[in-house]
C-alpha cells in the first residue's frame, strides 16, 4: 500500500467510525466497536509512521495532505492515546449509564463525536493547507463542545458554552491570521498554492515581513486559545471539570498538542519571513506567564479535575517556552515533553475518572483512601502524579531538565521563575494526591471493573523515555527539531 493511501486511511477510518456509531452508538456493543475502530486507526498510523521512516515525507491528493517528521510522531501519538482512551472509556461510560447520567441517545452522541473528534485532530495534523488546518481545528472545537455538554447538566452546558464562545473568538483570530498569511504569500504564490504550507515554507524568506508579523500575532492568539495559554485559558478548567473524564484525557493529552502543532507550523513561516526573533520572544513570554499563573492557581482548586487541568496549562506553557527558546536542544526537549505529557496526563485522568466514580464526588477533600479500596487506582494516581511532577527517572524529568539547562545558558533570568513554578506545582499537587491515595476511605466498589491497563502502559512508556529513547523516535525528534528551529 502506498504512502498516500495509508495517509488517507489514517483519518478515513475515524470518519467512517463516526458515521457508523451515529447509527448504533447506543447499543451495548458500541463501546467495543469504538475500541475496534480506534485500534484500526492506531494500526494505520503506525503503518504510516513506518513508511515515513523508510521513504521520507509523502503527499496525498496532489499536495493537499502530507506527512513529515514533525507531524508523523504526533499522528502516532494521537492515534495511540485515542485507542487507549477508548479502552478506558468502555467501562467508565457503562458505569455512567448505569447511574443514570447517560441515556441511549447521549451514548450515541458520545461515541460518534469521539470518533469525529479524533478525525478532526488527525486531519489538522496531516493537512498541508493552512485553510483546512483552520477548518479542522474548528471541527474539533464543535465536536468537543458536544462532548463536554453530553451530561446536559446546568454546569456542563455552561462549560460548553464558555468553551464555545472563548474558543470561537480565538478561532476567529486564527482565521484573520490565515487570511493575512494568504495575503503575504499571494505575490509569490498564486491560487491555492498560497495556503499550502510546503509552498509557503519554500518561499518564506521572501514573504512580506510586516504582514507576516501581524499574521503570526493573530495566529498565535487564535491557536494559543486552544493551547490554553494565559490569558486565553479560562475555558479549559471548566471543560475538563464538567465533561466526561475520557474527554478530559483527550483534551489534555491530544487537542492541546494539536493546537500547539498549528502554532509551530506558523512559527516556522514567521521565523523565515521576519528574521528578528519576534515569534520566539512571543512564545517565551506567553509560555512563562502560563507556567506561573497555572502553578499558583493550583492551590485554590478543590475539584480534582480542575487541579489537573491547571497542570495541563502549566505544561503547555513549558512546551511553548521551550519552542520559543529555539535551538535544537530546547526544541528536542519540547517535542519530548509533548510526548510524555500526553501519556502521563491521560493516565492521570484515567485514574481520576475511576476515583471520582468510586467516591461519588470530584471534591478533593472527599476523595480519600483510594489505596485501600482499589490499589491499582491508588498506585496509578500516585505514580502518575510523581511522573507529571518531574520525578526521575520518568520522561518528564528528562524533558524539563533539558529545558531548564537550555534556559540557564540562553535566557538565565527566566530560570528562577521556572524553578519557582515547578516547586509550587510539586507542593500543590503532591499534598492533594497524597491525601486522596492514603487514609480512611468511604469509596465504593464500581459496577464494572475499571480498565486500568492503559494507565500503567502509559506510565511505563513515560518511564522508558526517561531512561532510553528508541533510535527511530530520537531521529523523528531531531528532524522535527531542525525543521522548527530553522
Amino acid at each position: 500500500m502506498t504512502d498516500a493511501y495509508v495517509l488517507l486511511l489514517v483519518f478515513g477510518i475515524p470518519l467512517l467510525a463516526g458515521g457508523c456509531l451515529a447509527l448504533v452508538g447506543q447499543y451495548h456493543f458500541a463501546p467495543n466497536l469504538n475500541v475496534g475502530f480506534s485500534f484500526l486507526t492506531f494500526m494505520a498510523a503506525m503503518l504510516l509512521a513506518a513508511q515515513t521512516v523508510a521513504h521520507g515525507p509523502a503527499f496525498a491528493l496532489g499536495k493537499l495532505f502530507f506527512v513529515d517528521p514533525l507531524n508523523v510522531f504526533l499522528v502516532a501519538l494521537t492515534a495511540f492515546v485515542g485507542w487507549t482512551t477508548s479502552i478506558f472509556s468502555r467501562p467508565y461510560m457503562r458505569i455512567e449509564r448505569d447511574r443514570g447520567k447517560m441515556t441511549g441517545g447521549r451514548m450515541r452522541l458520545y461515541h460518534s463525536m469521539y470518533q469525529l473528534f479524533i478525525f478532526a485532530m488527525l486531519l489538522a495534523l496531516l493537512t498541508n493547507n493552512m485553510g483546512i488546518l483552520w477548518v479542522a481545528m474548528e471541527a474539533a472545537t464543535l465536536a468537543t463542545v458536544l462532548l463536554v455538554s453530553v451530561y446536559r447538566t446546568a454546569a456542563s452546558l455552561e462549560a460548553a458554552w464558555k468553551y464555545f464562545i472563548l474558543c470561537g473568538v480565538g478561532i476567529a483570530q486564527a482565521l484573520f491570521g490565515t487570511i493575512l498569511l494568504y495575503l503575504a504569500a499571494s505575490r509569490q504564490l498564486g491560487g491555492s498554492d498560497a495556503l499550502l504550507w510546503t509552498s509557503l515554507n519554500a518561499v518564506k524568506g521572501s514573504l512580506d515581513p510586516t504582514i507576516m508579523s501581524l499574521a503570526f500575532v493573530f495566529l498565535l492568539i487564535g491557536y494559543g486559545t486552544k493551547v490554553g495559554l494565559v490569558p486565553m485559558h479560562n475555558w479549559l478548567p471548566d471543560a475538563h471539570a464538567e465533561g466526561p473524564t475520557p474527554i478530559s484525557a483527550v483534551l489534555s493529552g491530544l487537542l492541546l498538542n494539536v493546537a500547539l502543532y498549528a502554532v509551530l507550523r506558523c512559527k516556522v513561516l514567521a521565523d523565515g519571513a521576519l528574521q528578528n526573533g519576534l515569534p520566539g520572544h512571543l512564545l517565551v513570554g506567553f509560555g512563562l506567564i502560563s507556567v506561573l499563573v497555572a502553578t499558583f492557581s493550583m492551590f485554590r482548586q478543590k475539584d480534582v479535575k480542575r487541579l489537573f487541568s491547571y497542570s495541563s496549562i502549566e505544561h503547555m506553557g513549558l512546551m511553548t517556552f521551550a519552542f520559543g527558546l529555539g535551538g535544537p536542544t530546547a526544541t528536542f526537549a519540547g517535542l519530548l515533553h509533548m510526548t510524555v505529557h500526553s501519556l502521563v496526563k491521560s493516565a492521570i485522568f484515567f485514574t481520576v475518572g475511576h476515583a471520582v466514580q468510586k467516591a461519588g464526588t470530584q471534591t478533593i477533600d472527599n476523595i480519600r483512601g483510594l489505596l485501600r479500596v482499589s490499589p491499582t487506582v491508588g498506585w496509578g494516581m500516585m505514580l502518575g502524579a510523581l511522573a507529571i511532577l518531574g520525578m526521575p527517572p520518568f520522561g518528564v524529568f528528562a524533558s524539563e531538565f533539558l529545558i531548564l539547562t537550555t534556559a540557564m545558558s540562553t535566557l538565565p533570568w527566566a530560570t528562577p521563575f521556572l524553578l519557582l513554578a515547578l516547586a509550587v506545582a510539586f507542593a500543590a499537587i503532591f499534598v492533594r494526591v497524597q491525601g486522596m491515595v492514603f487514609g480512611d476511605t468511604t469509596a465504593k466498589v464500581l459496577e464494572h471493573s475499571p480498565a486500568l491497563l492503559p494507565v500503567f502502559v502509559h506510565l511505563g512508556i513515560a518511564l522508558m523515555l526517561g531512561l532510553y529513547i528508541p533510535p527511530y523516535l530520537a531521529t523523528w525528534y531531531r528532524q522535527a527539531a531542525a525543521m522548527i528551529a530553522g
